[in-house]
């Protein structure tokens, strides 16, 4: 049975669901920061996910990076697995803004995370509303 790693439970609001992964929001109002996790038991590395399910992770990044790129006015986006704190597979995709706190470097404790109010994370959900496609389900929050 799907787990979300309690290290991404703590640092990130729940937004919904592709087919595959979980979308997070971490909660770094910093950067419009988002992690895509397949949920998948015991998965740490992306050769391990079957054929289908590794291409099914990359569309679903793809769409997700498409739609923040627009709506989000992003400079550029970036997009990594990486795992060497939290091992649980995840993909992050991160909206940069030349005019961001950490730009160019990477976001990577950069800065303290600051934490969004409430009314911040309605705002992205409204956006994200009208840019993900029907196959994504928004989690209540």
């Amino acid at each position: 049975m799907f787990a979300l790693d309690p290290r991404l439970e703590q640092d990130t609001l729940p937004i919904g669901d592709f087919p595959l992964s979980r979308l997070l929001l971490s909660n770094d109002s910093n950067y419009p920061w988002f992690i895509l996790v397949p949920r998948r038991e015991d998965i740490s590395e992306l050769f391990q996910l079957d054929v289908a399910d590794q291409q099914q992770l990359w569309r679903e990044t793809t769409e997700l990076a498409e739609a923040l790129k627009d709506s989000f006015d992003a400079d550029k986006l970036n997009v990594a697995t990486l795992g060497n704190v939290v091992s649980q597979l995840h993909m992050h995709v991160i909206v940069r803004k030349r005019n961001d706190a950490a730009w160019p470097a990477p976001v990577w404790g950069k800065h303290p995370a600051k934490p969004y109010s409430a009314e911040e994370v309605a705002v992205i959900r409204e956006r994200l509303r009208l840019v993900l496609t029907d196959e994504f389900t928004f989690l209540e929050g």
